[in-house]
């Protein structure tokens, strides 16, 4: 009979921690959704940068796949305030610049 009570205390600490998390993400201005696919961006950020850092050189596929991804993760970035990922800055910037010189070099190639 003990254990039961603590495991209803336990869930209900859990839960009165979950709400508390909620309340400070909404009254930092933003979606707990946005935050919690933010979270997600975070894990893309750092797959999108080590394959920006191995891939000089990338076919038709593969760009566009990196070029769709990359879209996506910085959606999910421009809904967070900057100063919470500015540690994730420098892997944010490898990317778009990978990202930029792909977007030219498409572009120059269907110009031409």
């Amino acid at each position: 009979m003990v254990i039961i009570y603590v495991i209803y205390l336990v869930l209900f600490v859990v839960a009165i921690v979950a709400a508390c998390v909620c309340l400070k993400i909404k009254a930092s201005g933003m979606n707990v959704k946005d935050f919690l696919e933010f979270i997600v961006a975070i894990n893309d950020l750092d797959t999108l940068y080590i394959y920006s850092k191995s891939k000089i050189h990338m076919n038709d596929s593969e760009q566009k796949a990196f070029l769709k991804e990359a879209e996506k993760m910085f959606s999910k970035f421009e809904k967070v305030p900057s100063m919470i990922w500015e540690d994730e800055y420098e892997k944010y910037s490898q990317v778009l610049e990978t990202y930029k010189n792909i977007r030219m070099l498409r572009w120059s190639e269907t110009t031409a």
